[in-house]
């Protein structure tokens, strides 16, 4: 880790993330399918480990069982190396003598619960980044921001259409970027100095100097009105007594093996914006590339067989464009076009799958027609059957509809 001191990353993966229903009925936000074969704590862990930050405790909290199997099956360090370790923290009420039986009630609550953690570990730095984005970072780059900074606390950056920005914490900036105030959602964002349709969010990734943090995490605990949430409460905090709050804007993070601008930061946590981060990945020359050597993007190891293509007739061939499959894949005479396919998913013949996204063992049948659809993992659809064509007939069927009109079925749900 460049810069010196060893610094402890902490990972914050236990939200519900309600609205991505009903994607997350049945699993926590960071552990929801993305991209073919990942999900999507994988890319705050990649960007972590990329980054030298060996040191890593996830913070679980609600439906956190098929999260937790894949951190322990497939995010492990060799036993014999101490400081290196991706360990799992739930919620376990440590505090229970001083706040009684609640589990985490906030994102600082979350990280205040688990003091003892940071304590024990040490280091100068605590990185608390969220486990829910889909982004490429190099924090190591973001530390020395920090450091060569001298900040108690440094806010990763991101610039949004001034329209868009009232879903986020508003860091207000002067010329030279020096943070002069917050706003948590605001009804009116301030935009950056000298560009009026541009406003300052944050991405809800934090470096603090770990005594800044205890003490500040201390204080929020005793305020019986604090939501206890870093963006509502410690921020506003930290700045109202007069700690140093910068800001490091991730526009300038250089990725290795990366042209041009790192500018892709996605917030997946309504069905459109995964829908649309994943078809962000079938463009042609994608904004987010997965395929950069240099910037590996590790995650669960299934040892799927390749995909295949099989049949090749007049009539049924199959073939797909500008998608993306994974291992496993069956495309037996039908047709994906700008499609995300996971493992072991088979296309049957006279199919078509269009700008949709299937995820594990799914199977769709002769004649099937799925359009801008998400279909969750264990699905059959029998022959001719059709999802995202009809839009009374998804609902009859107790689909979910995005307010875009995207369909999306349920995990394991079984055709009449």
């Amino acid at each position: 880790m460049r810069g010196g001191d060893k610094v402890l990353g902490m990972v914050l993966a236990g939200g519900h993330g309600e609205r991505l229903q009903p994607l997350t009925g049945i699993r926590s936000k960071p552990a929801v399918p993305f991209g073919g074969k990942y999900r999507i704590i994988d890319f705050a862990l990649n960007n972590f480990v990329n980054s030298g930050i060996y040191a890593i405790y996830v913070l679980t909290q609600f439906k956190a069982q098929s999260l937790t199997e894949h951190i322990q099956r497939y995010w492990r360090f060799g036993a014999f190396l101490s400081d290196h370790f991706i360990v799992l923290a739930p919620a376990q009420m440590w505090r229970y003598e001083e706040l009684g039986p609640v589990w985490y009630r906030g994102t600082a609550d979350a990280v205040f619960q688990n003091q003892h953690l940071v304590e024990e570990f040490g280091g100068r730095d605590v990185a608390v980044f969220g486990g829910d984005h889909i982004f490429k970072m190099d924090v190591g780059h973001m530390l020395e921001h920090h450091r060569d900074n001298r900040a108690d606390i440094t806010i990763a950056g991101y610039t949004v259409p001034i329209g868009e920005a009232s879903r986020f914490g508003v860091a207000q900036v002067d010329e030279r970027w020096k943070l002069v105030a917050w706003q948590e959602k605001p009804t009116v964002p301030t935009p950056v100095p000298g560009r009026p349709d541009q406003a300052l969010v944050s991405m809800g990734n934090y470096i603090f100097r770990r005594e800044a943090l205890n003490a500040l995490l201390e204080r929020d605990a005793a305020n019986e009105a604090s939501s206890h949430d870093f963006g509502k409460d410690v921020i506003p905090r930290a700045l109202a007594e007069g700690y140093h709050v910068g800001i490091y804007d991730f526009r300038k993070n250089p990725v290795p093996g990366q042209e041009g601008e790192n500018s892709y930061w996605r917030d997946v946590g309504t069905l459109d914006a995964y829908y649309d981060a994943n078809m962000d990945l079938v463009n042609v020359s994608p904004e987010f590339d997965l395929f950069n050597p240099q910037w590996p993007l590790r995650t669960a190891n299934s040892f799927s067989p390749p995909a295949k293509f099989v049949h090749e007739s007049e009539a049924r061939v199959g073939q797909a464009f500008n998608s993306l499959l994974a291992g496993g894949v069956i495309i037996s005479g039908g047709t994906v076009r700008e499609s995300v396919l996971s493992r072991r998913v088979r296309v049957n013949s006279y199919a078509l799958v269009e700008r949709s996204v299937l995820m594990d063992s799914v199977e769709v049948g002769r004649h099937c027609v799925v359009r801008r659809a998400i279909i969750d993992g264990n699905v059959v659809l029998p022959p001719h059957a059709t999802v995202g064509v009809d839009r009374a007939l998804d609902l009859s069927r107790g689909f979910t509809l995005s307010e875009s009109g995207v369909t999306v079925v349920p995990k394991g749900y079984r055709f009449p």
